[in-house]
């Protein structure tokens, strides 16, 4: 299994590698700031998804593995979720603060979008195990931002698409799903924390 880990970098990173390879041969259509702006933010919605699915697939067939790919995938979502914002502040905004307020006010999605980012920082920068040793107890609280963080993401997908809805359906059903199957678990422990 040590050789998954390499594997799986470099798969997560694939995206970005053609990112960059399109960028540079013109292949990214007639509005490549769009077409970034896209790739990237579906590529960490993708990803965390990936990231949330690790514990179900753990449980129901029994494998340690993926467990050990958490905390990368994880990251990689917070690459992409941040050259996704850095892609909307070069291009659109033009790194201008009053253009960004005023995006933020009247372009409910962008707030969420914001937001979003804004819940996985810290996940990000507490997501090593130092961090994870100082803050005991309050680091497994803290990373429950995930949830509402996927859930931001996925409505901020939701929100700014126009007629073609069937991506953004299919990430909040599969989200759905992966909170669905967390309730019984979260019961039980917390059953079993009142009973003993």
């Amino acid at each position: 299994m040590r050789a998954l880990k390499p594997v799986v970098f470099l798969l997560c990173l694939l995206p970005f590698g053609w990112l960059v390879y399109a960028a540079g041969t013109n292949a990214l259509g007639p509005d490549p700031a769009e077409s970034i702006m896209h790739l990237t933010g579906e590529w960490s919605l993708r990803i965390l998804l990936v990231t949330l699915a690790v514990s179900p697939v753990r449980k129901i067939w029994g494998w340690r593995w993926p467990m050990t790919l958490r905390r990368m995938l994880g990251l990689f979502a917070f690459f992409y979720a941040t050259v996704h914002l850095a892609s909307f502040g070069h291009f659109y905004i033009g790194w201008t603060p009053a253009i960004l307020v005023e995006e933020l006010v009247e372009r409910p999605y962008i707030t969420v979008g914001a937001l979003a980012w804004v819940l996985m920082l810290p996940l990000a920068v507490t997501s090593t195990r130092k961090m994870q040793r100082r803050l005991k107890r309050n680091w497994r609280r803290l990373h429950r931002a995930v949830y509402p963080v996927a859930m931001l993401a996925c409505l901020h997908l939701l929100w700014q698409a126009r007629s073609d809805l069937g991506e953004p359906i299919l990430y909040s059903v599969l989200l759905f799903m992966l909170l669905i199957w967390r309730l019984p678990v979260y019961r039980s422990r917390r059953s079993d924390v009142l009973s003993g």
